[in-house]
């Protein structure tokens, strides 16, 4: 089952912060894995927001990323997320990252992805850790 309103697309600017020098995950100053991950995950968030009722939650069970480019500090970033199956409290996402400012021809794809989401009840959730 797909649910293609389940979308969500987010824009990032590239600082300092979010290098690989920052995040230590490397020693160059471009986006870092982790703070991309981050960010794709923050877009499967927003896409899932209105399964979500007051009192549940989504927490993420499976991440499927390539990072393919690097970014420079000061790149606009684009993160998109797309439900590409429901089942239940089950959602996946396909999840893409580019460069934002280029035409969808020439736009440097810089992670492509799969992240899944499980919705929860957030103190039933908290009650079992």
């Amino acid at each position: 089952m797909t649910d293609a309103s389940f979308t969500a697309t987010l824009t990032f600017t590239v600082t300092p912060d979010d290098t690989a020098l920052a995040v230590g995950s490397g020693s160059l100053p471009v986006l870092g894995t982790p703070r991309l991950l981050a960010w794709c995950e923050a877009a499967t968030c927003t896409a899932i927001e209105p399964a979500l009722s007051e009192d549940s939650t989504s927490v993420g069970t499976r991440v499927q990323l390539e990072h393919l480019a690097a970014s420079p500090v000061g790149a606009v970033v684009e993160v998109s997320a797309t439900s590409v199956y429901v089942d239940g409290r089950l959602h996946r996402f396909s999840v893409a990252a580019r460069h934002a400012g280029g035409t969808a021809k020439n736009a440097v794809v810089v992670a492509a992805g799969e992240i899944t989401r499980v919705i929860v009840d957030a103190e039933r959730f908290l009650a079992r850790i």
